[in-house]
């Protein structure tokens, strides 16, 4: 594992390379991980490919000091100037997400269709809006009341534990957001880090058609029994773009970035 930084701006990016192959990959993690969840496929296609794990806005290494705006310019610059780094500059990428790391491909894809060799997305974010987070990000009120819920949350406890008790919310889910609300320190960087990645917004519909357009090969990787992104957003995003896109969906749950799932996930990047 080489462990590697670059400067962008007043901002120092943290990644990571795994592999000597001689095609490029730029892996994007999931929320609360880094780019070191990628390490295991260089054990395992590292003669084949070379892995760049990049840590995002305030995860891992990365030391985001440019304000609560990270920007697909920001993405794309960063991403270019690893490559520059690595001398592969002008070699056809494959981009590798998961989770929120999908946003960050897909929106990669939307700025550099013609440079794409491949794109596979595990349990990816951004095919679909979320509602929550789209009143909590793109609106100055829906802003403001997240900024508040996040110092005090109490009023959100009770909520989330009453619609847990009427069998209104999922228990994976209950469990989930609970996490991410017990602690007042997770409760801040899930705040800045939302509101720092906001605009990152793939357009779902242009993406689409330099996908039919660029016969761009598409792989979507689900878990069966995951309940946070679920395999019928995927199976919606391939409508019309069939012959580029595939859906596989394997025995797991949210967490597909995992090395017992390699098999499923090398098949993914090779075929």
């Amino acid at each position: 594992m080489d462990p590697l930084q670059l400067h962008y701006r007043n901002s120092i990016i943290g990644y990571y390379r795994f592999g000597r192959g001689p095609r490029p990959v730029i892996c994007f993690h999931g929320y609360g991980e880094e780019g070191t969840a990628f390490e295991f496929l260089g054990k395992y296609a590292g003669d084949e490919y070379s892995f760049y794990a990049i840590d995002l806005p305030f995860h891992g290494r990365s030391q985001w000091n440019d304000g609560p705006n990270f920007t697909p310019q920001d993405l794309l610059q960063i991403a270019e100037q690893l490559l520059q780094g690595a001398s592969t500059i002008n070699q056809p990428l494959t981009l590798l997400g998961f989770s929120l790391g999908g946003r960050m491909a897909l929106s990669l894809y939307q700025a550099i269709p013609t440079r794409i060799s491949k794109l596979v997305l595990l349990a990816p974010d951004g095919l679909k809006v979320n509602s929550w987070y789209w009143l909590a990000t793109q609106t100055r009120l829906g802003n403001k009341f997240f900024a508040f819920t996040m110092k005090k949350p109490g009023w959100f406890f009770g909520f989330l534990k009453l619609l847990d008790k009427l069998k209104l919310i999922n228990a994976s889910i209950f469990k989930f957001v609970n996490y991410y609300i017990g602690d007042a320190e997770v409760r801040r960087l899930l705040y800045t880090r939302w509101t720092t990645l906001r605009k990152i917004r793939p357009d779902i519909s242009r993406i689409k058609k330099e996908i039919a357009g660029k016969n761009t090969p598409v792989r979507l990787v689900y878990g069966k029994h995951d309940r946070i992104i679920l395999s019928s957003v995927g199976d919606k995003f391939r409508k019309g773009i069939e012959g580029q896109c595939s859906v596989t969906v394997i025995a797991a749950g949210h967490q597909v970035l995992h090395e017992k799932h390699l098999e499923d996930i090398l098949a993914a990047l090779l075929h």
